[in-house]
């Protein structure tokens, strides 16, 4: 089966579906590109469709390649059958030809290979025919040899065995069998390691105790969740955990002495002892090496999908339009950092307040009230990291005290000191220390999250578990995916955008985003897409890639300011002249006015599906870009995220010692992970609804009911105020 024909099969798509996708892959093109430009050749898939065929591409074209390399090798050493290039050829994973080569892979030195040295091979042949007539010491008197280091018949059976005992080993077969039931009869254990008993403090020793249902874990292999596994790795990382594969022993072995033993009497129990020392010396410790890795990368996949949704959803969150905003950076010791964001993201004030040290905080709500005041603020962003709390508690009594009419929200900066040390934020906001440089991000983040997060390394946005303890490159890649699809879903204005943003356009590297940056510096604005071919080293095919995704309001051509593709705009005029009501004539800053009728009587309501078809056909174009045009010239210069509920907004503050169960609030999705989700209702510290609690039907994972972002009702159902534990039910508060 050719690797097209596998794809075809695994995803269940047409043929031509995986051969266009494949080569348009081929061609250089970027997965948003494919996906938003290209979708009659794709049969409409998705970003995150193409990306996983995308991924599977890899696998497969690399697995052909490895199984070229090992039938070369295996050829050269003049051992290659037909029987081998079979096996070869049906192999289906990397694992499958890694057991076919390993008789063949050159080795260190073993004990088998010693043990040929001492000419021992041809002792080990006769046993392993297991056709004796005689007893072993007979037949291996022969072989004694003081000179070869082979002493006795004990010592010619020795070395015979460890022959035969690699063997079988290195037999596909064995493997096979020893992971196939260890698989499905196994448990991975864990218990508390004496490293961590002897240094564990009676009182306390929090890493111990994060750890402690895993003191005596004991769980089926097919049945252990990702979760446990990268929890239980951690622990065995640091020391705390001592994790082992309790392989079905038995079973093992009488499934291999089934397929290795015959039933000779004067071979049985030699072979059997062989067989016992080759599955506990050699086979078991290599097979629970790879079944500890699968389940690691198993676990992986799981946590980077549930990483990458989770901040897909962050990065999608709506952004508050036209608010001027006071941000707050929360401290203790050095104050609270303020920074005024006007509607742009421009800062216009900084300052520092103390409102967390003392019962005073009269001259910081003084200070306060006057920014609001001076600069019009109307909307308060708070980061939810140390002192929140405390802050909340003084803008809550300002904004009660004064009558304003100003609203705050609470915004979660995980990321945020990581931006304003860094080089970019030194660029940024050179006149300014690293501590207001994250609070001028925080404001901004509120305002527009896809324009600041995009700053900010991925791994660092707090939507995760265990993302630390993962293959950084998989986990890195996937989340650069994820970025790239937002932002170019959205797209971006190409004479404000930073060059953070338009480094994650399709099409644009770091290097050309700079590039534009410069031009738009010596240049001016942009006013038109094809302005961008004199970019230095943005040629033909890069803006092929990028052109879609950039906008240019206020420009020469009003379709600029759309998601239509330079190389369509001669199907969206010729799409205008269809109309059957005369079009009003466009102004050159706007599109407004320009939707397709397909009544007289509705102006808004696109043409439907059997008209879209005959217009399709008569302009030579597909249905999909057709209906993706009428999209853009409905609502030019759209905003996706427009759509998503809006960010929760609060004037009050509640303290976990005034919630009480069966209370009903609202709060907002920060985090979901495999066993439920974190809400933020208001208390500085977020509830967990279990997954069990999450809704009323069954759900495999929570992210098949909620999002980040999501804002949902809750039900209080306990409160623990000493170890700062809130558990909350989704199901019970009677979300619609």
């Amino acid at each position: 089966m050719t690797i097209q024909q596998t794809l075809t099969k695994e995803f269940s798509l047409a043929p031509w579906q995986v051969e266009n996708t494949v080569k348009l892959i081929d061609e250089d093109n970027t997965i948003p590109f494919i996906a938003r430009y290209r979708k009659e050749a794709t049969g409409e898939m998705d970003d995150q469709q193409l990306r996983e065929l995308y991924d599977r591409l890899k696998y497969l074209r690399s697995l052909a390649e490895r199984k070229e390399a090992v039938l070369k090798s295996i050829e050269e050493q003049g051992f290659l059958t037909p029987e081998l290039s079979a096996q070869l050829a049906s192999a289906t994973t990397l694992t499958e030809v890694e057991d076919i080569y390993r008789p063949f892979k050159p080795k260190r030195r073993t004990r088998a290979t010693i043990a040929e040295e001492r000419g021992l091979g041809p002792l080990a042949d006769i046993i392993w025919a297991q056709d004796l007539v005689e007893d072993l010491a007979a037949v291996a008197a022969p072989f004694v040899d003081p000179e070869k280091d082979v002493p006795d018949i004990a010592a010619a059976l020795a070395g015979a065995s460890d022959i035969i005992a690699e063997r079988i080993s290195d037999d596909p077969a064995c493997r096979a069998t020893a992971r196939r039931l260890t698989q499905s009869e196994g448990f991975i254990s864990s218990v508390q390691s004496s490293k961590s008993k002897k240094e564990a403090k009676p009182t306390e020793d929090k890493k111990v105790g994060v750890y402690e249902m895993y003191y005596e874990f004991s769980e089926p292999i097919k049945k252990i969740a990702g979760h446990r596994v990268l929890a239980i790795n951690r622990g065995e990382n640091e020391d705390v955990l001592k994790v082992t594969v309790e392989a079905p022993v038995e079973a093992i072995h009488t499934a291999l002495k089934t397929q290795f033993i015959k039933d000779n009497p004067n071979t049985l129990i030699f072979m059997d002892a062989a067989l016992a020392d080759s599955y506990k010396r050699l086979t078991a410790p290599a097979i629970e090496r790879e079944i500890r890795t699968a389940l690691t990368e198993t676990a992986e996949e799981g946590a980077i999908k549930v990483f990458g949704e989770n901040l897909r959803q962050l990065l999608m969150q709506p952004p508050v339009k036209d608010r001027v905003v006071l941000a707050i950076d929360p401290g203790f010791r050095t104050g609270c950092k303020l920074a005024v964001v006007d509607e742009t993201g421009k800062v216009l004030d900084t300052g520092v307040v103390y409102c967390t040290i003392g019962k005073d905080t009269s001259a910081a709500k003084k200070t306060l009230a006057q920014m609001i005041t001076r600069f019009g603020a109307n909307l308060i962003a708070i980061g939810n990291g140390t002192a929140s709390r405390e802050t909340e508690q003084v803008v809550a009594e300002l904004l009660k005290e004064t009558g304003s009419k100003a609203q705050y929200t609470i915004v979660n900066e995980a990321g945020a000191s990581v931006y304003s040390a860094s080089k970019l934020g030194a660029e940024e906001f050179p006149q300014y220390d690293v501590s207001l440089r994250s609070a001028a991000s925080i404001g901004r983040r509120l305002q527009d999250p896809l324009a600041e997060l995009v700053k900010i390394d991925p791994k660092s946005m707090g939507v995760g578990q265990y993302q630390h303890d993962m293959n950084q490159k998989r986990l890195g890649d996937t989340l650069t995916g994820v970025v790239e699809d937002c932002v170019n879903a959205v797209g971006i204005d190409l004479n404000t955008a930073s060059p953070s943003l338009l480094s994650y356009v399709s099409g644009i590297s770091g290097a050309v985003a700079k590039n534009i940056l410069a031009y738009r510096e010596e240049k001016g604005k942009f006013t038109s897409r094809k302005e961008l071919l004199k970019v230095k080293a943005l040629g033909p095919k890069a803006f092929e890639q990028c052109a879609g995704f950039l906008r240019i309001p206020g420009g020469k051509e009003p379709l600029d300011n759309t998601g239509v593709h330079p190389e369509s705009y001669a199907v969206a005029e010729a799409y205008l002249t269809h109309a059957t009501k005369p079009i009003p004539q466009p102004k050159k800053t706007t599109l407004s006015g320009l939707s397709a009728l397909a009544s007289p009587a509705d102006t808004k309501k696109a043409p439907p599906r059997h008209v879209i078809e005959e217009i399709a056909k008569k302009l030579s174009v597909g249905i999909p870009t057709l209906q993706d045009i009428i999209k853009e010239l409905e609502k030019p210069g759209r905003d996706p995220r427009d759509e998503l509920p809006p960010t929760l907004l609060r004037s009050d503050v509640l303290d976990m010692k005034d919630l009480t169960e069966g209370m009903i609030l609202t709060g907002t999705v920060r985090n979901v992970i495999d066993f439920g989700a974190f809400v933020d209702i208001g208390v500085h510290q977020d509830g967990l609804v279990h997954i069990s609690q999450i809704c009323d039907k069954f759900i495999k994972h929570p992210l098949e009911a909620v999002q980040v972002g999501d804002v949902v009702k809750v039900k209080v159902l306990s409160v623990d105020i000493p170890k700062k534990r809130i558990s909350l039910s989704i199901r019970e508060a009677g979300n619609a």
